[in-house]
């Protein structure tokens, strides 16, 4: 089901009825209803599309899916670096579609599973990611592929847990994108067992090219009792995929001290289109 997607601004100066102005809609994309198989229930899709796109010419656009893609989450100002990247005057950003896939339950898409108790405890729904990541190849892409006018390459992005589950899929489902924005990771999930997961892009034969951006803030202290502090378990990673030696995974890590695990989406994003893009 596609509706409509608006935009509305209202001012607080504003003392006239709006439903006998001349004011209008602002409309900046639509709105996707996809009834998802795999994890049993309806997904909501955010779709930015870029100016000047339309069924009928033949140009096609690379795909930015956003995890915590919601109208009240990441989705409109993400959107927004997007659209003022690729300004002509501009430039580090190709035209692109950017895909907000709005949450119904983060904690349990983003996490696999884990044997700390106390999450588990807190965090009764969490260890589902394989199923969303199921969702994401095999119903989100082919779906947005079928009814978009879409071309390589394919990002993602993912902040806190939603970084977590970035780089599961790099780990687990490497080639699903080309480009991997992960903020504020989420390493100390089960005890951190993500350093030791095994990879295909640890092969002196993996080819497939992709560019991988970390960035940090002044995070804090990890959950638990590791002691560590986010930002150092997010650089130790960091490391270890620049020591990959088949020469395809590309790795910017970007400590960015004057922003807060709260307040670091924003900057990231930008640093990350800046580093890691080149316009068409």
């Amino acid at each position: 089901m596609r509706l409509p997607l608006l935009c509305i601004l209202v001012f607080s100066s504003l003392i006239y009825d709006a439903q006998t102005s001349d004011a209008k809609p602002l409309v900046s994309g639509q709105v996707e209803e996809l009834y998802s198989a795999i994890l049993n229930e309806k997904r909501t899709l955010n779709i930015y599309l870029p100016y000047g796109y339309t069924r009928e010419d033949s140009t096609r656009y690379p795909v930015i899916y956003l995890l915590d893609g919601s109208l009240d989450e990441d989705f409109i100002h993400v959107t927004g670096l997007v659209q003022f990247n690729s300004f002509s005057w501009v430039n580090r950003v190709p035209k692109s579609i950017v895909v907000g896939i709005a949450n119904v339950d983060r904690k349990r898409d983003f996490s696999f599973p884990t044997k700390v108790q106390a999450d588990l405890k807190e965090f009764p729904t969490t260890g589902h990611s394989d199923k969303f990541m199921a969702f994401v190849e095999k119903e989100l892409q082919p779906f947005i592929e079928k009814n978009y006018k879409t071309s390589a390459p394919k990002t993602l992005i993912g902040q806190s847990l939603g970084g977590l589950f970035a780089i599961e899929v790099l780990l687990k489902k490497p080639t699903l994108f080309n480009k991997y924005i992960i903020i504020s990771p989420s390493l100390w999930w089960d005890s951190g067992s993500l350093f030791h997961q095994p990879s295909d892009i640890f092969s002196e034969n993996f080819s497939h090219k992709i560019d991988v951006y970390i960035g940090v803030g002044d995070e804090g202290l990890t959950p638990g009792l590791s002691g560590t502090r986010m930002e150092e378990d997010a650089k130790v990673f960091a490391e270890k995929l620049k020591a990959i030696k088949n020469k395809s995974i590309n790795t910017y890590y970007d400590y960015i001290p004057n922003e807060s695990h709260a307040t670091i989406s924003h900057q990231a994003v930008n640093n990350a289109f800046k580093r890691m893009y080149q316009a068409k």
